[in-house]
């Protein structure tokens, strides 16, 4: 489907941005850096203070360092600008927290339990969310097996639509683990189908998530 067609007369008012960086080190770990600002074209005021045009509302980060099985080995965040400065950074050190979760295990779940409401900052809470996916993407082609190798099927098929292994993607480009549809049998059982997951596959992600070679 087509994006809504743009209005000629709109102006921009405000702009989120997300950002991810993972780096690898020397040890077989990895830094994953997620950062999300909010910066407005006018100037604002609020109980705090005026905030001029470009100056960002939020300027926030979380790092994480990981294994390669998707481990949360250490965590921390920072707040370089917040709305309410000196009290919006005072949640101590709650994002150390996600130290010992496992993104691909009830990650989005765990982090709301710990971190949800009060218990830490609405916005570093969100950013959490974009982790899995992303260290899944950062991982794709050096970590995760993205071209099958042996018995084992590429990571990605039957995460996302294009990926389905009944699908066309599939049988141009993975044609070893295309599986052709029984339409007949189909009509007598619409059950969905299933399929095993691979010995030593990654567990799978709170949301199915899609990477590329």
């Amino acid at each position: 489907m087509p994006l809504p067609s743009s209005d000629p007369s709109r102006q921009l008012r405000h702009r989120r941005a997300i950002r991810v960086d993972a780096f690898a080190r020397g040890d077989g770990l990895w830094e994953v850096d997620v950062n999300i600002s909010d910066v407005k074209t006018r100037e604002t005021r609020s109980p705090a203070g005026v905030r001029a045009a470009g100056e960002p509302i939020h300027d926030l980060m979380l790092r994480l360092v990981v294994d390669t099985q998707f481990n949360i080995i250490e965590a921390g965040a920072e707040s370089l600008s917040t709305p309410y400065p000196g009290h919006c950074e005072q949640h101590g050190d709650a994002y150390g927290q996600l130290a010992g979760m496992n993104l691909l295990r009830g990650f989005k779940r765990g982090v709301r339990e710990k971190l949800g409401g009060t218990a830490g900052c609405t916005h570093l809470t969100e950013l959490a969310d974009v982790l899995p996916t992303a260290v899944i993407q950062a991982f794709a082609g050096e970590v995760i097996n993205t071209q099958g190798d042996g018995d084992t099927a590429p990571f990605q098929l039957d995460r996302c639509h294009a990926l389905k292994t009944d699908g066309e993607v599939v049988r141009l480009h993975y044609p070893r683990w295309f599986r052709q549809v029984n339409t007949s049998k189909l009509a007598h059982n619409r059950a969905p189908m299933t399929q095993a997951a691979p010995q030593g596959e990654p567990p799978k992600a709170d949301s199915a998530p899609f990477i590329s070679s």
